[in-house]
């Protein structure tokens, strides 16, 4: 595989966690401060990633796998999520939240079964290049946490930046599939 492809999905998968990364781990705090949500209310947040995985692969993949090259959906997904999860950081109240969080992981769930096909289909040896290539997305987690650390974002009325960075790179992600070698 050229050195090219090997930075552009690597690049790919650092954004790709770095998005999930951004707003997942801190959304209970968030909820829980900036909403004062009950333990349910939380559960049903991050149940929506389940849900998500579970239904929204059915409708991507037969897109997806008959209609259109899967860097231009995974770019569509990214460009949908990047405006709920805008959406997701200006709401006043869980009710007003939950909907959108919910779509969002039916949009959001999917991109990772994409960016994985676009990386398998580049490889010569998926076996021996993949795992080089996917630790950046290990890596993107993790500088999501740092730099909200780094930010001081773990307090009342900061938490939603989480929500803001998220959909910023969502954003990027979505006009860097394009650039995407064809899948």
């Amino acid at each position: 595989m050229e050195l090219k492809v090997r930075l552009q999905l690597s690049f790919l998968f650092f954004l790709e966690f770095f998005i999930w990364g951004a707003w997942f781990v801190t959304m209970g705090t968030f909820l829980s401060q900036e909403f004062s949500s009950s333990g349910g209310e939380l559960a049903m947040a991050y149940e929506t990633q389940s849900i998500g995985a579970i239904i929204a692969p059915f409708f991507i993949g037969l897109v997806a796998d008959r209609y259109f090259a899967a860097q231009k959906i995974l770019g569509i997904l990214h460009l949908i999520g990047a405006g709920l999860l805008f959406i997701v950081s200006n709401a006043e109240n869980f009710s007003s939240f939950y909907p959108y969080i919910f779509i969002y992981m039916l949009f959001f769930m999917p991109t990772l079964a994409l960016a994985n096909s676009v990386a398998f289909h580049q490889m010569e040896d998926p076996s021996k290049q993949f795992a080089s290539i996917r630790v950046l997305g290990s890596i993107g987690w993790i500088v999501a946490g740092l730099t909200i650390g780094f930010l001081a974002w773990e307090g009342a009325k900061t938490l939603k930046y989480t929500f803001y960075m998220a959909s910023s790179a969502s954003a990027i992600l979505g006009i860097y599939s394009y650039s995407l070698p064809n899948t």
